[in-house]
């Protein structure tokens, strides 16, 4: 029995990506000078099938989450701060949501899994799927049913959400970060102390025990993840597999994906390894400064656009991003050609 997070994305056209290349030698630089932004428009003109790529209408969803792992002593903050935060975001304080405003882009905020049950908030969505996951140092974060569930939220919003061309996916979650290392390790198989970082700003200490905590979950789930479903119901939290079922879901319908940092990287991760056909659909928008998100984006073969030593996740660093990667896109399609120009080209 097949499942729709299984079913193929739109694969990239190869013929299109061709045609892109040849498009870019012929503007009015020398070859290769707009370095990464043809990358980026030549990638896009592939998997969109064009050659005058779009990024036009954007949605920003955050998926907010908490994690039974916090017990474990492995985050600065308290875990009431995850629904604290849900709050600032539908007032408008959190850094997304000001990026997001500015960037006029759609912008809606889904709580998947807090401990505590929020009161009718703007822009905030009530999809619980739990009240925050179990502790995967001592048994499995979720149920498969949760699992499924958690992804289906994310599907559902992609469905929801009209005519968008890009989607960029954010989080919020204390512990999530520890999450993530796990599911790092769990998809390179390099050590915990490689994987895990200060996260909310923790002491070396807890940096220590945050990394023997990695250790013990993946000692104990290991063995057993045959899949990446498994992965994610043993050391997944709600919003990781939501962002995970998003990802999957707005490649399947042929929409860009901007990739956030660590978290959101693990997330893609997970999603990739469950539908390998989306990978072509996914961009990388900064390199944080998370220790194991290098590695990870190494893992993946992603080159990332940026590198500005951010580490506050909500989908911040893929929000700068985009408009790089719209002015790639404009490029491609408005610059003049040596022809139209009349510009003498240079020998190569």
């Amino acid at each position: 029995m097949s499942h729709w997070y299984e079913e193929s994305a739109p694969e990239a056209d190869e013929e299109f990506r061709a045609s892109a290349q040849a498009r870019q030698a012929s503007l009015t630089k020398p070859l290769g000078a707009l370095g990464r932004l043809e990358d980026v428009a030549i990638q896009l003109s592939a998997v969109q099938r064009t050659l005058e790529p779009h990024l036009d209408k954007a949605l920003i969803a955050v998926f907010a989450g908490d994690h039974g792992v916090t017990t474990e002593g492995v985050s600065a903050y308290p875990q009431s701060v995850t629904s604290e935060m849900v709050r600032n975001f539908a007032s408008g304080g959190a850094a997304i949501s000001v990026l997001a405003k500015a960037m006029d882009a759609e912008f809606k905020v889904i709580n998947v899994g807090t401990v505590y049950a929020l009161e009718d908030l703007p822009n905030v969505i009530d999809m619980r799927v739990g009240a925050g996951t179990q502790n995967m140092c001592v048994t499995e974060a979720m149920t498969m049913e949760q699992c499924e569930e958690a992804m289906i939220v994310g599907r559902d919003i992609i469905d929801q959400a009209g005519d968008i061309d890009v989607f960029i996916g954010g989080e919020m979650g204390i512990g999530n970060s520890t999450s993530a290392a796990a599911l790092a390790v769990a998809h390179t198989r390099l050590s915990a102390m490689a994987m895990v970082g200060r996260g909310t700003g923790i002491t070396d200490q807890m940096l220590a025990k945050k990394s023997a905590v990695v250790t013990r979950a993946m000692s104990r789930h290991l063995p057993h993840m045959k899949n990446g479903m498994e992965v994610l119901r043993r050391i997944g939290g709600y919003e990781i597999n939501a962002l995970a079922g998003a990802y999957i879901r707005a490649a399947q319908k042929g929409i860009a994906v901007v990739v956030d940092g660590y978290i959101c990287t693990a997330a893609a991760m997970s999603a990739v390894r469950i539908n390998p056909s989306i990978r072509p659909w996914l961009f990388f928008s900064h390199c944080s400064a998370e220790p194991g998100h290098s590695r990870l984006l190494n893992k993946m073969e992603a080159e990332p656009l940026l590198q500005l030593d951010m580490r506050l996740g909500e989908g911040s660093g893929a929000a700068l991003a985009l408009p790089i990667m719209q002015a790639a896109c404009r490029l491609q399609k408005e610059m003049a050609s040596f022809e139209q120009a009349g510009v003498s080209r240079g020998n190569s």
